[in-house]
């Protein structure tokens, strides 16, 4: 039995098994990006983003993190296919940090796969101890969330972090509320207090899609992580499926009356917003007051309780 308190736990390099070429010189200094699957992830964003990154690049893990202490299979159970009269195609989670190149040839580092249930802080201080030996200058995180914004108009990114030249001028959602807290949330406070630059980009998803795969917040979401660490990360084969989703969507509008005059009425908001309003949250009623922290936590809960049981465990959450 492990001891908790001066056994292997204590030692957050033993929840990963690193690979000989994590101590290659060539490694240090690349920026990280970071995505997690797991909480929710509105559009399915994240997952498409780093389903493409390492699907088109990847040759092998620089560092496998151990699953089996970190995940909760009851809570999110692994995928396994049934043919006829056997079992095939067992897929087990996999948690790893990989190095990549961009469309130029140009090395970076992605940690990616599942939001780890359990060990919060121990995995925290593993990642922070990856990032001081590799000597990351800067990370970043990508998540989605879903806002009662049209499909119609550009995608909206909230970006928080330690970054003022990242943060300032694209972010127009400036609210102070509490939610439900993801990974990537607490790493990237571990990662301040450690005095390293990091920083979060989160996807504004329109709330009516945000249960299916929708490949443009992915397509999002790649932009501003290539744009913030000056890579060229691909896309091509994201933005023709969000032109197909697209066209399958437009076509769903225009058979429904109903869903047309809800899209218009985000649309109006969304111009009045964006004309008059440029700094202020798309949240704002009316009376352009912001909800409360309540009144946006209780959306919050209750987005999420629409993943409670069955396939719960394949969606992030909001924030």
């Amino acid at each position: 039995m492990l001891d908790p308190v001066s056994g292997p736990l204590q030692d957050p390099a033993g929840l990963y098994t690193a690979a000989a070429e994590l101590d290659q010189d060539d490694l240090r200094g690349l920026p990280l990006i970071m995505g997690f699957t797991g909480f929710a992830d509105a559009g399915h964003a994240v997952r498409q983003i780093t389903d493409e990154l390492v699907s088109v690049q990847s040759q092998g893990a620089l560092a496998a993190f151990d699953v089996d202490q970190l995940l909760d299979y009851r809570s999110r159970r692994p995928r396994i296919r049934f043919v006829e009269d056997h079992l095939e195609d067992y897929e087990p989670p996999r948690l790893a940090l990989y190095r990549l190149e961009d469309g130029l040839g140009r090395p970076y580092l992605l940690l990616a796969g599942p939001e780890p249930d359990l060990q919060w802080e121990r995995f925290s201080r593993a990642v922070v101890g990856l990032v001081e030996r590799l000597e990351v200058p800067l990370t970043l995180w990508v998540h989605a969330i879903p806002m009662p914004v049209p499909h119609t108009r550009p995608l909206g990114v909230t970006v928080h972090g330690n970054r003022p030249e990242l943060v300032e001028g694209i972010s127009r959602w400036k609210p102070t509320v509490e939610f439900p807290a993801a990974i990537g949330h607490l790493l990237e406070l571990r990662l301040v207090a450690a005095g390293h630059d990091v920083t979060g980009f989160v996807v504004h998803v329109p709330h009516y899609l945000a249960e299916s795969e929708y490949p443009a917040a992915a397509v999002t979401g790649l932009e501003h992580l290539g744009a913030a660490s000056h890579l060229m990360l691909p896309s091509d084969r994201l933005r023709e499926a969000a032109r197909e989703v697209g066209r399958q969507v437009a076509e769903q509008v225009e058979a429904s009356e109903d869903v047309r005059e809800l899209i218009e009425g985000l649309e109006e908001r969304f111009d009045d917003r964006s004309a008059d309003h440029p700094r202020r949250s798309l949240l704002a009623g009316p009376a352009d007051s912001l909800p409360t922290a309540e009144d946006l936590g209780a959306a919050v809960e209750a987005y999420l309780a629409t993943h409670e049981g069955g396939e719960a465990g394949r969606h992030d959450g909001p924030l």
